[in-house]
């Protein structure tokens, strides 16, 4: 049908069309969010599990880590690192060969480190309803900190070493905390969804 004019009128913008131009990139934002999210926990994830895990074979470790460290000439430029990883090692092997049961401890806190990298399969799936795995790690995390400063010198442990174990605390948080940001993004842009989905 042609106008008085003799021109064809311009197809209206159906309201649907406008509607996929303003969801699509909030789509996209999301994707986006998400995929970075599960980057970050996986990683995080990684590393908890390798935490864990060398936390088993620890006699083994330490007499390949003294042979290591000798070998580099360690001892001639980090005497007291060189000291205490000796110290460590005499009393893993004295435990180990006379009282085996006290590193049943150590066998546990690996088991620990598993169970809790299971934990964040919840965030993974859906990581704004399970959130608070994420902040449940954060505050762990920051909890390592009093635990060392408090227990480090009643067991016995150099203070520079307490500084090695303190930042276990910070750099784990990292991750974690750039998880919990981008949690937040995407809880953001999903709450705007419902309303975009309502109004068709």
């Amino acid at each position: 049908m042609r106008s008085l004019h003799g021109v064809h009128p311009a197809p209206a913008t159906t309201f649907e069309h406008v509607q996929f131009q303003a969801y699509a990139p909030a789509m996209s934002d999301r994707a986006a969010l998400l995929k970075g999210i599960r980057v970050w926990l996986v990683f995080f994830v990684v590393c908890l599990v390798l935490s864990g895990a060398t936390a088993f074979p620890l006699v083994h470790e330490l007499r390949w880590t003294e042979d290591v460290l000798r070998s580099l000439c360690v001892p001639d430029h980090l005497p007291a690192l060189m000291a205490w990883i000796t110290r460590v090692r005499q009393g893993l092997d004295a435990a180990d060969t006379q009282y085996p049961f006290v590193l049943y401890g150590t066998d546990w806190l690996a088991f620990a480190h598993l169970v809790i990298a299971i934990a964040f399969y919840g965030p993974y799936r859906d990581p704004v309803r399970n959130i608070w795995v994420v902040e449940f790690a954060m505050i762990a995390c920051a909890g390592i900190i009093p635990l060392a400063l408090v227990w480090g010198p009643i067991r016995d442990i150099p203070f520079w070493w307490t500084l090695i174990d303190m930042s276990f605390g910070v750099f784990g948080v990292i991750p974690l905390y750039v998880v919990r940001k981008k949690i937040k993004r995407l809880e953001a842009l999903t709450g705007t969804a419902p309303a975009t989905t309502a109004a068709q």
